[in-house]
C-alpha cells in the first residue's frame, strides 16, 4: 500500500517517516492531508510496517487518533454565530453552509486571524471570516492571484522565459521574468489576452507542500533556476508550498482564489527593467506592470487616475516649468534651475518659521565625518553599503547619510543639566545615500538630499508631552501646505530590538497618549518600529487619492547612549538623554516633488515661482509695464514683465502653459485709465482694475492659505 501526502508518495518502506510526516502535516494543514490514508485500520497497518520500537507505534498512533478525533469543529463566525459541522470541513463548505452568494463570493478566509485558501480543512474549533472582494484581503488575494496567471500566460506564449518573483503591491502587482530579449508593448497585449483566455477556462487553483530539497530539484528539472535559487535559500526543515493552475506550478505561500475564473477585472499597465534581487551586478529582468480590481467600474477609476499622475508627473512638469533637471554628470542630484529654487526657498524659509516658533535652535552640522564617529554610532557595521566615503592624510571619513549623529556631538559640546532639557535642535542637513541606479526616481527618489530634520533632547517623562506638540505642529504644517487627509501610523517593537520590554512598554504608551491627547485615529502596526525605538509615521494623500509617507517621529534610546550623551540629573547623578528623531517634510527634494503632483504644477499663490506676468500688447505699453512691475514686487510679489514683439494671444497661451497664477494684460485702454486687466489662471477675465486693488487682492488671496 502506498500513502499520499499532498502528492507526495510514500512507501511502505518508509511507513514510520511517513506517518510522523502525516501527523506534522495534519497538525499544520488540517484533516484533509489524513483522508487519503482512509480508515484507522490503514494507519495501524503503517505502525506495524514502522520500524520504530513498539512504545514509538504506540506513541505515533495515538498521537495520530488523537489528532483525528477532533472531527466535530464549532466555527464562529464574525457576527458571533456558531456553526457546528460533523465532520471536518473545508472554508469554502463553511460559506456554502451560511448562503449560495457568500459561497460564490468567497475568495479565501481568515481563521484565528490567518488567512487561508477556500480549501482549507477545519478540523477543530475555530473563528472564521469568509474573505471577498469587498475585504481589503480580498483585493490583496485578487492581485496576487492575478501575478500568478501572469506568469502562467507568460510561460504558454514564450516557455523559454523563468519565472522569478510576483509580488502585490500599491493598486496591483508585478512580475519579473528572465528572458533572451526585451518584452515589447506588442507582448504585452498578447499577453493580458492569453489571461484573459485562461481566466475564462475557470481552472481551479490548487495547493501542495512539497520538501524543501524537493522542490529544488523539481524546479531545477523544469529549467527554472531563480525558483530553484529561491527555494534553496529556505530552511531545509520547511516545507515548501506550491500552487497550480492549469499547466502552471508555482512556489508561493498564498493564499490564492479557488479558481482562475474569480480573475475578472485587470489590466497590464506597463514594462520596466529589474535587476534579479535588485542587486546591479545581476541580470536585468523583464518587469512586468499590471493591476487588478474587483469590479469594471474600479478599474477603468484607476486608469484615470493613471493617465492624470502620467500628466502630474513632476519629471514631465520639471522641464515643462524649467524648475530643474538632472544629468549623468551627477547621477541621483538635482540641478535646481531658479524658478524650482524659488518654490525651494519658499518650503525652507516655510520651515525655518516653524522651527523659530516653537522652540527649535537651528544648527549647521558638517558634512563628512571620520570614520571612527559612524563605527560608534552603528551606521560602519549596518549602513556601509548606503554610504559614500572619502580620505585626506590617511584618515577616512564618510559623507553623513543623516544628521543624527552631528548633533549628538553638539549636544555633547557642553555639559548638560536636566534644566536644559528638552534641548530642540533643528538643521536643514544636506545628506547623500548611495541609492541604486535603479531605485531613483526623479527629485523623488535621489542621492543627495536635504531634510528639515530635527532632534529632541529630552528626559524619559518629557517622551509624551514633545510628541503631543510635535504631532500638533505637523498636521498644522500639512494643512498649511494644502493636505488635509492625512493617515498617522504607530510602528511597534520589531522581533529583533535593543532595549527591555518595560522600555518600550513606555515609550510606546507615551507615543499612544500623545496621540489620544490630540484627539487622533491612528492605526498601529506591529513589528515595523525601529530597532532601537517605536516611531509615529504621517502619510499624506495627495489629490489623486496617493498616499505619501513623509514626516516621523521615532523614539531612540540606543544612539546618545551610544555617543556618549549625558546630562546632569536632578540628583546630581549622569543621566543618557531620550533623542527623538523628527521631521515634518522629509526630505525638500520628495517634498517638492509631492507638491508639484498634488496640484499639477498649478502651485498656489504664495509658492508660485512667478505669481504675476505683466504682459504687452504693443511698444506703446512697454514704459507702463515696467512700472506696473515694479510696483508688485516692491509690494512683495515675484512678478515680470514680458515685452517682446509678439502676439498677445501668444504670449497669453505660452505663460498659461506656464501655469502662472495671474496675468496682467496693458493695452492703450489700461495705459490711458491707469488700470490693469487681469487674467486669472484658470482662463477667467477679472476685467481692468485699479492697480491697488490687484494687489489687495493678491495680499488676500497670499494670506488665506489652508
Amino acid at each position: 500500500m502506498v500513502g499520499v501526502v499532498g502528492s507526495s508518495p510514500i512507501a511502505p518502506t518508509t511507513l514510520c517517516a511517513g506517518l510522523r510526516t502525516l501527523i506534522v502535516a495534519k497538525e499544520r494543514h488540517g484533516y484533509d492531508t489524513a483522508n487519503a490514508f482512509g480508515e484507522r485500520l490503514t494507519i495501524l497497518e503503517f505502525a506495524r510496517g514502522c520500524p520504530a520500537k513498539d512504545t514509538e507505534k504506540v506513541r505515533l498512533v495515538r498521537t495520530f487518533v488523537a489528532i483525528g478525533e477532533r472531527t466535530m469543529p464549532d466555527v464562529r463566525l464574525p457576527d458571533g454565530a456558531v456553526k457546528h459541522f460533523d465532520a471536518p470541513v473545508t472554508v469554502a463548505e463553511v460559506a456554502s453552509a451560511i448562503g449560495p452568494g457568500l459561497a460564490k463570493a468567497a475568495l479565501a478566509g481568515r481563521i484565528d486571524g490567518k488567512l487561508v485558501d477556500t480549501s482549507f480543512v477545519i478540523d477543530r474549533d475555530a473563528s472564521l471570516a469568509i474573505v471577498t472582494d469587498k475585504d481589503p484581503e480580498g483585493l490583496e488575494v485578487l492581485r496576487h492571484s492575478t501575478a500568478h496567471l501572469l506568469a502562467y500566460a507568460v510561460k504558454e506564449l514564450f516557455p523559454d522565459a523563468q519565472v522569478t518573483i510576483g509580488p502585490v503591491i500599491e493598486d496591483g502587482f508585478y512580475y519579473d521574468f528572465s528572458y533572451k530579449r526585451p518584452f515589447t508593448p506588442e507582448d504585452l497585449a498578447a499577453i493580458e489576452q492569453r489571461m484573459t483566455e485562461l481566466a475564462e477556462k475557470d481552472e481551479p487553483v490548487t495547493r501542495r507542500l512539497m520538501p524543501r530539497d524537493e522542490a529544488v530539484k523539481f524546479f531545477e528539472s523544469m529549467g527554472e533556476h531563480y525558483k530553484a535559487e529561491i527555494i534553496a535559500s529556505i530552511p531545509s526543515n520547511e516545507d515548501i508550498s506550491l500552487y497550480s493552475e492549469g499547466t502552471f506550478i508555482d512556489l508561493c505561500r498564498g493564499p490564492h482564489v479557488p479558481s482562475t475564473g474569480k480573475l475578472k477585472v485587470f489590466k497590464l499597465t506597463k514594462l520596466a527593467g529589474a535587476y534579479w534581487r535588485g542587486d546591479s551586478r545581476n541580470e536585468m529582468l523583464q518587469r512586468i506592470y499590471g493591476t487588478a480590481w474587483a469590479k469594471k467600474d474600479d478599474l477603468e477609476l484607476y486608469l484615470h487616475r493613471l493617465e492624470e499622475a502620467e500628466k502630474r508627473d513632476h519629471r514631465k512638469l520639471g522641464r515643462t516649468l524649467d524648475l530643474f533637471h538632472l544629468q549623468d554628470e551627477a547621477p541621483g542630484m538635482v540641478f535646481w534651475h531658479p524658478k524650482g529654487w524659488t518654490i525651494w526657498q519658499q518650503v525652507e524659509q516655510t520651515m525655518r518659521r516653524v522651527y523659530q516658533a516653537n522652540g527649535y535652535q537651528e544648527i549647521k552640522c558638517p558634512m563628512i565625518l571620520d570614520r571612527s564617529l559612524w563605527e560608534r554610532s552603528g551606521h560602519w557595521e549596518n549602513y556601509k553599503e548606503s554610504m559614500f566615503f572619502t580620505e585626506s592624510e590617511k584618515r577616512e571619513f564618510a559623507i553623513k547619510p543623516m544628521n543624527c549623529p552631528g548633533h549628538v556631538l553638539v549636544f555633547n559640546s557642553d555639559m548638560r543639566s536636566y534644566r536644559d532639557l528638552p534641548l530642540r535642535y533643528g538643521e536643514f542637513g544636506s545628506c547623500h545615500r548611495n541609492e541604486p541606479s535603479g531605485a531613483l526616481h526623479g527629485v523623488m527618489r535621489v542621492r543627495a538630499f536635504t531634510q528639515d530634520d530635527g532632534h529632541i533632547f529630552c528626559s524619559e517623562e518629557q517622551i509624551q508631552s514633545e510628541c503631543t506638540a510635535f504631532n500638533r505642529l505637523a498636521l498644522d504644517v500639512y494643512r498649511y501646505f494644502g493636505f488635509t487627509d492625512i493617515a498617522i501610523k504607530l510602528a511597534l517593537r520589531p522581533d529583533k530590538r535593543l532595549g527591555t520590554d518595560e522600555t518600550w512598554d513606555r515609550a510606546e504608551n507615551a507615543l499612544r497618549e500623545a496621540l489620544k491627547a490630540c484627539a487622533v485615529e491612528w492605526v498601529e502596526l506591529p513589528g515595523e518600529g525601529a530597532f532601537y525605538g517605536p516611531k509615529i509615521e504621517y502619510h499624506l494623500k495627495d489629490s489623486l487619492g496617493r498616499s505619501w509617507q513623509c514626516g516621523t517621529m521615532q523614539v531612540d534610546y540606543s544612539m546618545p547612549a551610544q555617543l556618549s550623551a549625558e546630562y546632569v540629573a536632578e540628583d546630581n547623578t549622569r543621566k543618557v538623554p531620550v533623542m527623538l528623531h523628527r521631521a515634518i517634510v522629509g526630505s525638500l527634494e520628495r517634498f517638492i516633488a509631492i507638491l508639484i503632483e498634488h496640484y499639477a504644477g498649478a502651485l498656489p499663490l504664495w509658492l508660485s515661482p512667478h505669481q504675476v506676468v505683466v504682459l504687452t500688447i504693443t511698444d506703446r505699453q512697454t514704459d507702463y509695464a515696467r512700472a506696473v512691475t515694479d510696483r508688485l514686487k516692491s509690494a512683495g510679489f515675484r512678478a515680470i514683465a514680458d515685452l517682446r514683439n509678439e502676439k498677445i494671444t501668444y504670449k497669453i497661451r505660452e505663460h498659461s502653459l506656464q501655469k502662472l497664477p495671474y496675468q496682467v494684460i496693458l493695452g492703450d485702454k489700461e495705459l490711458q485709465t491707469q488700470q490693469v486687466a487681469v487674467r486669472t489662471r484658470a482662463g477667467e477675465d477679472l476685467g481692468a482694475m485699479p492697480l491697488d486693488a490687484f494687489i489687495d487682492r493678491l495680499q488676500t488671496e497670499a494670506a488665506s492659505r489652508p
